[in-house]
């Protein structure tokens, strides 16, 4: 007991040498202790908790809706049928895919510039607080937005 008494206090001595005299600013690593090995854990803590029986999800098939893919063709079809003016509508879908592969770019080239995606950031938090406040915060401006959607539905239906 003596021995180790004198061991452990002759261990101190050398590693209180080597540190600094000052420990104003200075900055001392402990070790890190030992990881148990996988070996050593037994195998009832090394397997996953089980799941209440109520949380447990199974996926299955519906007979109550299935889609036919030969229907949603046909329904398709008959669709461009009654499409009149065909080639307005390819120019409308071309450029809805180059405005967006258009948006993409600019997106891609703001991200790019160091502080740019911070400020739009603050700017969309900004505008999402505004439009919180001014439209959802109170049950009168919450009925003025829903006419307004109502409004814009009208009008792009053409029922207006």
């Amino acid at each position: 007991m003596a021995a180790a008494a004198s061991t452990s206090m002759a261990a101190t001595a050398v590693l209180m040498h080597r540190l600094p005299a000052t420990t104003k600013h200075a900055v001392v690593f402990s070790p890190l202790p030992n990881r148990p090995s996988l070996s050593s854990i037994p195998l009832k803590q090394l397997k996953a908790p089980s799941r209440s029986a109520q949380l447990l999800v199974k996926a299955s098939s519906s007979d109550d809706t299935p889609i036919d893919a030969n229907e949603l063709f046909t329904d398709l079809k008959e669709k461009w049928d009654a499409v009149e003016n065909k080639s307005t509508v390819l120019i409308y879908g071309g450029g809805a895919v180059v405005a967006v592969w258009l948006a993409s770019v600019v997106v891609g080239a703001i991200n790019s510039v160091p502080l740019l995606p911070k400020i739009m950031e603050l700017v969309g938090l900004g505008y999402t607080g505004w439009f919180v406040y001014r439209y959802l915060l109170f049950k009168s401006s919450r009925k003025e937005l829903a006419t307004d959607i109502e409004a814009i539905k009208k009008k792009i239906a053409g029922t207006e």
